[in-house]
């Protein structure tokens, strides 16, 4: 007999359908040994393995496995499927097979997925949101998946989803599925989960001292632009890094779905449900380009990937190996990333803030008023060559963080900070400004301009074009650099809430070129 069941496989950050067939053949003779149980159609070590675990779970549910030769097809056929997350279907398709299901010959109304134990628990599983998005798409009306996973799907309007924790309650629901009074669906409220948000543990209050950062921070944030901090150890620069998160726009629902369905083929999203603050990521300096924007055989989301919508942290920028920092080229200009295989290509969203931090020298010393620094000219240009040219074009604000004074750390000198709850609101008026004048554009802030954007947006008077041809001759910037420049001098008018940019602003950005101020004049 003749059964079929749907489940679905996740690449990348979609799901596609995949159709199971489960056929049984009676067997011939008299022979004690079990039928065999074949899987086609292109099946990983995970899902073939899932022969013995699908066996115990039917069996230990008090069902009976068919002693019957059992083939199961996973269409299509030409497309490799992974995971474990095809054990719940198959059961239920070898189950109806058999003719325990309410179902005469198919069960095509239902899209299931799901990890089984022996006992036939069903554990969670990877991907949940995009599966669900992928049932409400193709028109499938309900959804069988892990309870622990039942939250995130569930945000998907739709689509009526259903938690269950074993093999014996998938069973029993299948049935009450097709009856005069089916069960109701999982609801959750995504506006209240949505409303969570902005309760933070850190605030940009708490810091003391570092104006000038605590500015350049700012200003990094309400357009979008990436930065460096450069400092002697223990002058605040993870502290000021982790707070950035505070300072940002809440996430809107498209971009918190977008970010749950990364999240989710990473397996990160727990129970939770929808990821609803933004993610701060901050990966060891020993991490490998794989790590950074993802890979794998079926290519997984990085680090670049998982920070989408927020920020990426890299302490220690001259220790990462310079083979992984030059793989940021592509996610920092095009705030997408490709992974390529024989077999497939994929493209994974990387619209994330890069804040990183460095040493101005080997020890960390090099102009600091207090402390003799040790290093040797060539030993501090060597250093700051582990990062390259083109990598340090593409950071807006290169900003000095100073060891911070005694008297500034007692808190004898009055509290300057604003709280992140203030700083943040001027970042979102400032984001707003640049939405009015890149609604036409398809772009949300200053930092993604091209240079016709430029040109259109970033008028700048004669006094201001001067100072910055100056600048530019006297540093050696790039025209990447000027461009960096009139993003930035239009983020501070933004803040400022002016429609014109001066030469303050211009000279405030310029000043936040501090490596080529420092080293290369």
């Amino acid at each position: 007999m003749l059964f079929r069941t749907l489940s679905a496989a996740v690449y990348g950050i979609d799901a596609d359908l995949v159709d199971i067939e489960v056929n049984l053949t009676p067997v011939r003779g008299d022979s004690d040994q079990a039928p065999p149980v074949t899987i086609v159609g292109l099946p990983d070590a995970a899902v073939r393995e899932s022969r013995e675990r699908i066996r115990a779970a039917i069996q230990n549910c008090g069902h009976f496995f068919p002693f019957q030769k059992t083939t199961i097809n996973l269409a299509p056929a030409d497309v490799r499927k992974e995971g474990a997350s095809f054990d719940l279907p198959i059961a239920l398709g070898i189950l109806g097979a058999n003719g325990e299901l309410a179902e005469q010959h198919n069960l095509i109304h239902v899209l299931c997925v799901g990890e089984l134990s022996l006992d036939g628990r069903v554990r969670p599983i990877k991907g949940a949101l995009p599966i669900a998005m992928l049932a409400r798409e193709g028109s499938i009306r309900h959804l069988i998946l892990p309870e622990e996973n039942a939250k995130e799907a569930a945000v998907v309007s739709g689509v009526n989803v259903y938690p269950v924790a074993d093999l014996r309650s998938a069973v029993k629901l299948v049935a009450e599925l097709r009856s005069e009074t089916p069960p109701q669906p999982l609801k959750i409220d995504v506006t209240e989960i949505l409303g969570r948000t902005g309760h933070y543990t850190v605030d940009f209050k708490e810091v003391r001292g570092q104006m000038s950062a605590k500015r350049a921070l700012e200003v990094a944030i309400a357009g979008g632009h990436n930065i460096l901090l450069i400092g002697p150890p223990g002058s605040g620069k993870t502290m000021l890094a982790k707070r950035l998160p505070t300072i940002m726009p809440p996430l809107e629902f498209d971009a918190a779905l977008e970010l749950t369905k990364i999240h989710s083929v990473a397996g990160l999203t727990g129970r939770s449900g929808l990821v609803t603050e933004r993610p701060f990521r901050s990966p060891h300096h020993t991490t490998s380009d794989a790590g950074l924007i993802g890979g794998g055989t079926v290519p997984r989301p990085g680090e670049v990937s998982l920070a989408h919508h927020g920020v990426l942290f890299l302490d220690e920028l001259p220790e990462f190996d310079r083979s992984v920092l030059e793989v940021l080229r592509q996610p920092l200009e095009d705030q997408q990333v490709t992974i390529s295989r024989a077999s497939m290509a994929l493209t994974f969203p990387a619209a994330f803030v890069l804040a990183a931090a460095m040493n101005p020298c080997p020890c960390g010393f090099w102009n600091d008023p207090t402390r003799e620094c040790r290093c040797s000219p060539n030993q501090i240009e060597r250093y700051v060559g582990r990062i390259s040219g083109p990598l340090l074009d593409r950071i807006d604000i290169h900003i000095d963080v100073p060891a911070v004074k005694f008297r500034e750390l007692r808190g004898e000198t009055p509290p300057e900070t604003d709280s992140s709850a203030v700083i943040r609101q001027r970042v979102i008026e400032a984001r707003e400004r640049q939405h009015r004048r890149l609604v036409n554009e398809k772009i949300f802030s200053n930092a993604a301009m091209t240079p016709r954007m430029i040109r259109a947006h970033c008028h700048i008077d004669l006094n201001s074009e001067k100072m910055l041809e100056n600048a530019m001759r006297r540093l050696g910037l790039s025209a990447r650099a000027y461009d960096r420049i009139l993003k930035v001098s239009r983020t501070i008018a933004d803040l400022e809430g002016s429609e014109t940019i001066n030469s303050n602003h211009v000279s405030e950005a310029v000043g936040y070129r501090s490596l080529d101020r420092t080293y290369w004049t």
